[in-house]
């Protein structure tokens, strides 16, 4: 991997984006979507991840991030344990779509030697270290905004798997730390 996209700075605020395979639409269901609320909250309580801004879209999620430790290793652990609740959710959850999607995250598992049953999220975590404030205002004002260029809702601070709420005086799902 390019060393562009790798968190060498320790004290560096990253854009991040993960994807899940095939850009699949997998968080239509809340229950997908509270999965990841809980372990960003669980990352932020426990791990040392500072969550700036967030949203989780259909087949993605962006975060403005920095952490007190190590920021590979806790997404890697994000991504690790969310693959398998994700996994579990499909197999009990009310899913009209479950067969097809434990077919394709199986069958992007086999064409990678390290995944044993399945693969729910693409590899990497795509960081990309943002260095002055004009960065992370453009990086903010996209996060922000994705929910509206998608037409899920008019107004950003409408959306609420995103951290707009909170920059609007809101208390939204993730606890995070305004710029």
């Amino acid at each position: 991997m390019s060393q562009k996209f790798k968190a060498n700075n320790p004290e560096g605020l990253y854009f991040i984006t993960s994807t899940i395979v095939d850009w699949v639409d997998l968080f239509t269901r809340p229950v997908y979507k509270h999965i990841i609320v809980d372990s960003l909250n669980f990352c932020i309580a426990h791990k040392g991840l500072k969550i700036h801004a967030w949203v989780l879209m259909s087949n993605h999620i962006h975060l403005l991030a920095s952490c007190d430790h190590d920021l590979p290793s806790v997404m890697r652990d994000f991504k690790k344990f969310t693959s398998k609740k994700l996994s579990e959710a499909m197999d009990s959850a009310e899913e009209s779509r479950r067969h097809w999607l434990i077919t394709k995250f199986h069958f992007s598992a086999d064409r990678v030697l390290r995944n044993k049953e399945f693969k729910i999220w693409k590899d990497g975590y795509h960081p990309v270290e943002l260095q002055n404030n004009l960065m992370i205002e453009q990086k903010l004002d996209y996060i922000h905004n994705n929910p509206v260029r998608a037409e899920i809702v008019a107004l950003p601070e409408q959306y609420m798997y995103s951290s707009a709420m909170d920059y609007c005086g809101e208390k939204g799902l993730v606890e995070i730390e305004k710029l």
